[in-house]
């Protein structure tokens, strides 16, 4: 015998009725939806993507500011040892969580000049996660609640 939902047969010699289809369909569901969050948790690993042990102070002039969902990301450029200018792309937190922060999409424009106070990306690029940004006019804004 094949095991079926619609038949009230699920095992054999043994008759399932509706509360216990519900509770097999309603497992299902759950357990689809857990494993369907992992790649959501990993996303969302500060861990993964940045080194808490190589904090990072740039300063430079605001090149661009994305204000978007999941992340808001700041674009600055930064001069190096050596002089040259170098790009460097500092993700934020929601601009919900921003706004909540006290930031709006005009905190911080093109040519502004900043320093941005947070944590160097794993994978050595000119990348970070932001903590706060001080800008050249004495304000200082945090990219988390709670921070």
């Amino acid at each position: 015998m094949v095991p079926r939902l619609d038949g009230r047969r699920l095992f054999p010699g043994r008759r399932v009725g509706r509360a216990g289809r519900l509770k097999l369909v309603l497992f299902a569901v759950l357990f689809a939806l857990l494993i369907a969050a992992q790649p959501a948790m990993a996303h969302h690993s500060f861990a993964a993507e940045f080194d808490s042990g190589q904090p990072i102070a740039a300063a430079g002039a605001v090149t661009r500011v994305d204000w978007t969902n999941p992340h808001a990301y700041l674009y600055i450029d930064v001069k190096d040892d050596s002089g040259k200018t170098v790009g460097w792309r500092f993700e934020m937190g929601s601009p919900n969580s921003l706004l909540r922060c006290g930031w709006s999409r005009g905190s911080v424009k093109p040519g502004d000049k900043v320093t941005v106070n947070g944590y160097r990306a794993k994978d050595s690029s000119h990348s970070g996660y932001t903590v706060r940004v001080e800008s050249s006019d004495g304000r200082t804004l945090y990219s988390r609640p709670g921070e």
